[in-house]
């Protein structure tokens, strides 16, 4: 079982435009089955946390269907309507109790954190992050939702290309991460 950070990132390093829009992402060139694809990454998950601007898109985007099979806690400081079916959890507060329930949810699976750098950030500071990936688009978005909004001391693991996309997995050194926090 491990903790990841999954997700896509302009080459200048951020995950959404301003408006927490995903279209330069979506229409870009991916195999669904090739390298490091979503499809062959899911498979292994048994839960996700989200932040709210990520449930708000997601919820946009599948027009109010939740389309996830695992539990998923969202965390928000502001009130937001949970699908009408799926298992979503809405939180507060600290990572590491969330994270508890969630090791305990999913079975011996992976955690995902999905979309929001800054959640993955909180993750990563409390030592509970293991890897990131980083699938990385051929687009540049000048500002926007950046990918990690903090310092992470990443070991390069795997890298691949899928089409369009030049796709990495790094470790995260939690030792050089609870240097950098002490």
């Amino acid at each position: 079982m491990a903790t990841h950070f999954y997700t896509a990132s302009s080459l200048d390093g951020f995950i959404a435009t301003t408006e927490h829009s995903l279209d330069w992402l979506l229409s870009q060139d991916i195999d669904p089955d090739g390298a490091m694809s979503y499809g062959a990454f899911i498979a292994d998950v048994g839960a996700l946390a989200m932040g709210a601007s990520t449930y708000e898109w997601v919820m946009r985007h599948e027009q109010g269907r939740w389309t996830y099979a695992q539990p998923t806690w969202v965390f928000s400081h502001r009130r937001l309507a949970p699908p009408e079916v799926g298992d979503v959890r809405l939180v507060q507060g600290d990572v590491r109790a969330v994270h508890d329930e969630m090791v305990r949810a999913a079975e011996g699976k992976d955690l995902w954190i999905v979309g929001g750098g800054d959640l993955a950030g909180q993750f990563a500071d409390a030592g509970l992050l293991d890897e990131v990936w980083v699938q990385f688009a051929p687009v540049t978005l000048g500002s926007g939702a950046p990918l990690l909004p903090r310092r992470l001391d990443l070991e390069l693991i795997d890298v691949a290309r899928n089409r369009a996309f030049a796709c990495t997995r790094y470790r995260v050194l939690k030792s050089a991460q609870a240097e950098g926090n002490a």
